[in-house]
C-alpha cells in the first residue's frame, strides 16, 4: 500500500474547543498531508471555511481568537434570542465573495433543517448563511433563514459529517474535539447543561466515527468548555501535540477502495 498524502478532512462542532482542529491541521501539514476537501459542523465549518478560502493556520488562529465570540452581537431580537448578524459581517470581511464557489478547496457545511428535523449539507451558493446556520445554537440564537426554511446548529443532527465526504475522498481523516471528560463541576448549572448536550451530540457521532479511516480525538480536549476561548493557545497545542505524538505519515494511507 503506497503512502497517500491526500485526504478529506472532517471537523466536528464544539465551540471554542474547535481550536484543537487548528493544531491538528498544523500537524497534518507538517506530515505532508494535503487536504482535498473539508466537511464541518458549527465551529468546524467556520474554521474549515477560512482554511478552504486560503488562510494559513496561524492566521485563522489570530482571526478566531480576536473575534470569534466578540462578534456575536449581544442584542436581543423580537423572538428573545441573540443575533448572529455581527458574526456574519465579520465572516464577510474575511471572505467577501460570500460564495462556496470562491473557495480554493471543496467545503461541505452541515446544518439542521428545523422543520424537517434532519441534516442539510450545503456545498454551493451563498457561503455565510450556511456557516451561520451551522453555528446557530438552539434556544440561544435566532434560527437562520435560508430560502423559506429555518436552520439551526448542525451538531443536532450530524456533529461529525463524514457521510458527504465518503464518496468523494478515498481517505477520510476526522478531527473530533468533544470527548466527555470524567470530571466536571457538579455545582455548576452551565457545566451540567453543557455535559448533557455533549452526551446527546456524541450519540450522533458513533456511526460517523466508524466511517472514518483515521480518527483524531485528543482526550485532553475534554478538559475545556466550549466557551473557553481564553485558553485557545493551550487547546491549539493539545490538538497539535496529540496528532504529532500519535500519528505518523504512514497512518494516512488509502485503506478503503484500494486497488
Amino acid at each position: 500500500m503506497e503512502p497517500n498524502a491526500e485526504a478529506g478532512l472532517v471537523l466536528s462542532g464544539g465551540g471554542a474547543r474547535g481550536i484543537t482542529h487548528l493544531g491538528v491541521l498544523k500537524a497534518l501539514e507538517e506530515m505532508g498531508v494535503r487536504v482535498t476537501a473539508i466537511s464541518g459542523t458549527s465551529a468546524g465549518s467556520l474554521l474549515g471555511a477560512l482554511y478552504t478560502y486560503g488562510y494559513p493556520v496561524d492566521d485563522i488562529f489570530r482571526i478566531i481568537t480576536t473575534g470569534y465570540f466578540k462578534f456575536i452581537r449581544p442584542a436581543w431580537t423580537i423572538s428573545g434570542l441573540l443575533s448572529l448578524d455581527a458574526l456574519g459581517e465579520e465572516l464577510e470581511r474575511h471572505m467577501p465573495e460570500n460564495s462556496f464557489e470562491a473557495l480554493r478547496v471543496k467545503l461541505i457545511v452541515a446544518a439542521t433543517n428545523l422543520k424537517a428535523g434532519e441534516v442539510t449539507y450545503f456545498q454551493s451558493g451563498p457561503l455565510i448563511p450556511a456557516l451561520l446556520a451551522s453555528s446557530c445554537v438552539p434556544a440561544v440564537f435566532k434560527p437562520v433563514t435560508i430560502g423559506n426554511t429555518l436552520y439551526v446548529d448542525g451538531g443536532i443532527t450530524d456533529n461529525l459529517p463524514v457521510k458527504p465526504l465518503r464518496e468523494l475522498c478515498p481517505l477520510i481523516v476526522a478531527s473530533h474535539c468533544n470527548p466527555i471528560a470524567d470530571n466536571f463541576d457538579k455545582r455548576n448549572v452551565r457545566a451540567i447543561i453543557e455535559r448533557c448536550l455533549l452526551m446527546a451530540i456524541n450519540g450522533n457521532t458513533r456511526t460517523s466515527k466508524e466511517m472514518c479511516d483515521v480518527l483524531i480525538e485528543p482526550p485532553d480536549a475534554g478538559k475545556f468548555s466550549g466557551f473557553d476561548i481564553g485558553k485557545a493557545k493551550e487547546m491549539f497545542e493539545i490538538g497539535y501535540r496529540y496528532t504529532r505524538e500519535n500519528f505518523v505519515p504512514e497512518n494516512f494511507t488509502i485503506s478503503r477502495n484500494a486497488e
